[in-house]
């Protein structure tokens, strides 16, 4: 296992594909509707004879591509729109799916089996879809992470007695898929012992019957992308994303509210640690379970003096990282695409740009709890410099661009030096305005 060779002469895999490729109509189905997936519609509409949709896609996606009012979940709608219309490649953006056994469904089907996917099998997305199953995979390939405990209400009195072996702060993860809200930190011994059993008895629904106890981790954290054929990978521009809704890290924790590529501590003696470390015995884990994974894995990494530790396994692009990292992808992203589920991702070339992305995300009032839906947006037609992803828009009855979710908007911008990609990307988040609109103003400042 080995990843792709940029440093000799690039291959064109059109040309060492021949006519499997050149003859592959080139429609291609991206599926959900947020700011990740208008960044990989971007992207992918690029590229040489691409034609894009997007179920159900948003405001921004209309842009790049053809929505189509279908949801990630409706498998059988799915399959018929991807036969009616010649799709060659889907694109799984959120992880949903990818937990429900999309890419299984596809292989299961005989009129489907044609049509590459880009994801995991059901197996292989347990990876996120269950932090239990993370932990014992990592434990069984000498993966560097936390160590933790698995505690159900059988074994309650195991898991207080871990805490208590613990110091200060301690981390409960809810086992199971919780809208990115099923991870809680906390400071206090009795409050972490209260907050596991209010987890265990429903807190987070079925996603926490089953809880990890994890050993808090100091260090700076980062995320790094790997694309992988099963055989092959190539790592995809690194990224830090900034997840509490107050500058200076304070408040609730949300989704994400800006990201930066590439990330200066990042040196590519510590990338050197993570693919020795991490990416080929993570590779080598999936091969020796017989796993089928085509697509992409999300390492959350936790920098710990100049070595990487896995925080989190994900089995998707991030967000809002993909909307920085897509913005530094060269060449023809459908390429690498179609090559990863070809399982010949290194007969792709593939490039990255020097320059340094700035994400900033616009949210609605109130987020990432209660907020109100629908507020018209304006500003859109006077930017410049940038690229703006939608993430949570739509459209009313009029025709004019709503807010249809938490997280709104994504602003990147590209400079020499982070402190140039702030200036334009804050320039141009200033022109966009919506009732309650809130940002963090410090994206990225911690990195300068």
């Amino acid at each position: 296992m080995y990843p792709a060779d940029n440093t000799k002469e690039a291959v064109d895999y059109k040309a060492v594909q021949g006519q499997h490729v050149t003859a592959v109509v080139r429609n291609i189905l991206v599926l959900g509707s947020g700011g990740r997936e208008h960044a990989l519609a971007w992207k992918l509409a690029q590229g040489e004879g691409a034609k894009v949709f997007i179920a159900p896609g948003n405001a921004g996606t209309a842009e790049v591509g053809t929505n189509v009012n279908i949801k990630v979940g409706d498998f059988e709608g799915i399959k018929q729109f991807c036969l009616t219309n010649g799709i060659t490649l889907v694109v799984v953006g959120p992880e949903q799916p990818l937990v429900d056994g999309i890419v299984d469904y596809f292989k299961a089907d005989e009129q489907l089996r044609a049509i590459r996917i880009i994801g995991p099998d059901e197996r292989g997305a347990q990876l996120e879809g269950s932090k239990a199953f993370a932990k014992e995979f990592m434990a069984n390939n000498g993966i560097p992470t936390a160590r933790c405990l698995t505690v159900n209400k059988a074994n309650l009195n195991d898991g207080v007695a871990f805490l208590k072996s613990l110091k200060a702060p301690y981390v409960l993860k809810a086992d199971g898929l919780a809208a990115g809200k099923g991870v809680l930190i906390l400071d206090s011994l009795d409050e972490a012992i209260d907050e596991l059993g209010n987890m265990l008895g429903g807190k987070f629904g079925d996603a926490s019957a089953t809880v990890v106890i994890e050993e808090f981790l100091s260090g700076i954290e980062c995320s790094v992308f790997v694309l992988t054929d099963g055989e092959h990978y190539v790592l995809l521009p690194e990224a830090k994303d900034y997840k509490r809704i107050g500058d200076g890290d304070k408040g609730l924790n949300t989704g994400g509210m800006g990201a930066v590529s590439p990330v200066p501590f990042c040196s590519p003696e510590f990338l050197q640690k993570v693919e020795d470390r991490i990416v080929k015995p993570t590779l080598n884990g999936l091969k020796k379970e017989k796993i089928d994974y085509k697509g992409f894995i999300f390492l959350g990494l936790m920098n710990c003096g100049g070595d990487p530790y896995v925080i989190e396994y994900n089995v998707r692009m991030g967000d809002p990282e993909t909307e920085a990292v897509m913005t530094r992808i060269e060449g023809d992203f459908a390429d690498l695409l179609y090559a990863c589920a070809d399982g010949c991702i290194d007969k792709v070339h593939y490039a990255k740009s020097a320059k340094t992305a700035v994400t900033v995300m616009l949210v609605s009032g109130g987020y990432p709890e209660a907020y109100q839906k629908g507020k018209v947006m304006t500003g859109m037609d006077q930017l410049k410099d940038c690229v703006a992803f939608h993430a949570g828009t739509g459209f009313n009855a009029d025709g004019q661009v709503i807010t249809a979710g938490g997280r709104v908007i994504a602003v990147t911008a590209h400079g020499n030096s982070i402190m140039e990609a702030r200036e334009k990307a804050y320039q141009n988040v200033e022109k966009i305005k919506f009732e309650g609109e809130n940002h963090r103003h410090d994206i990225g400042l911690d990195l300068v």
